[in-house]
């Protein structure tokens, strides 16, 4: 698929203005059981880590991996607030990134899935600044930030991974700043879903299909749409014929449709 976007659908750096308990703050590894595939048999490797380790270096990555722990479907992995101490290597499931206001309305800043590492708004003041909830049954691996730090000092491609992933926050988030400063309710949704398609298609899912873990309204709250809106782009693109949508199963018939919708915006 030709249709890159470059908005990985994370604005973690807009900060929340409450500060929420955590119900896991008593003991933040409640689920939390030993590492049971190492990262060397992982086959999330090469989306969290880069490909030029050896043997060894995996090896001793593995060893700064405490534990994996296992959220269900509604929790909270952490809170805005709590204390910054570890980044999380999603292994199994999905996440939706939100912010809370005070009068409690909340905003979704992102969605994460499998391969990727989340936990980074911690890094600038020692406490996240959102919440990272599961969306579904799911599995991380945690990871110790201490001991990365650490670790990428001795081993430099792993630092510059490091440094790669921060750096993609910030074009993604630049991207979301485009697809909210610019962007019709349409060509938000066509860039939203090409974004998600191509990202699980990376992991070995279809390309056309794919099954959404996020209601309408939390994709309306991440692009900036009412729940409204984005139902009725969601019908407009089934009558275009450009969609099949059977509740959360959507079957993308046109993808050049979608992609047309987006480079035209670009061109603008």
């Amino acid at each position: 698929m030709q249709h890159k976007i470059a908005t990985g659908f994370s604005r973690t750096h807009l900060s929340a203005v409450s500060s929420l308990p955590s119900a896991s703050s008593a003991n933040p590894f409640k689920h939390a059981f030993p590492l049971k595939v190492a990262c060397a048999h992982c086959n999330m490797r090469n989306f969290c880590l880069p490909s030029e380790l050896n043997a060894e270096e995996l090896q001793r990555i593995s060893s700064v991996i405490s534990a994996q722990r296992s959220i269900k479907r509604g929790e909270t992995l952490y809170r805005n607030g709590e204390k910054f101490t570890n980044l999380y290597a999603i292994r199994t499931g999905f996440f939706k990134i939100r912010i809370t206001s005070e009068d409690g309305r909340e905003q979704v800043t992102g969605f994460q899935m499998a391969g990727e590492i989340i936990g980074m708004d911690g890094i600038m003041n020692d406490h996240h600044n959102c919440d990272a909830v599961a969306l579904e049954d799911a599995d991380v691996c945690v990871l110790p930030f201490h001991l990365v730090e650490k670790l990428s000092r001795d081993i430099g491609t792993l630092q510059h991974h490091v440094h790669k992933i921060m750096s993609r926050e910030i074009v993604r988030e630049h991207g979301v700043m485009l697809l909210l400063g610019s962007m019709r309710a349409e060509e938000r949704l066509a860039a939203f879903l090409l974004n998600l398609v191509e990202r699980l298609h990376d992991r070995g899912f279809s390309q056309s299909e794919l099954n959404l873990r996020m209601t309408r309204e939390e994709i309306g709250s991440y692009l900036g749409l009412k729940l409204e809106t984005v139902s009725r782009t969601f019908s407009k693109f089934m009558e275009d014929g450009i969609l099949e949508v059977h509740q959360r199963h959507v079957r993308i018939i046109n993808a050049d449709a979608l992609a047309l919708l987006v480079n035209h915006e670009k061109c603008h």
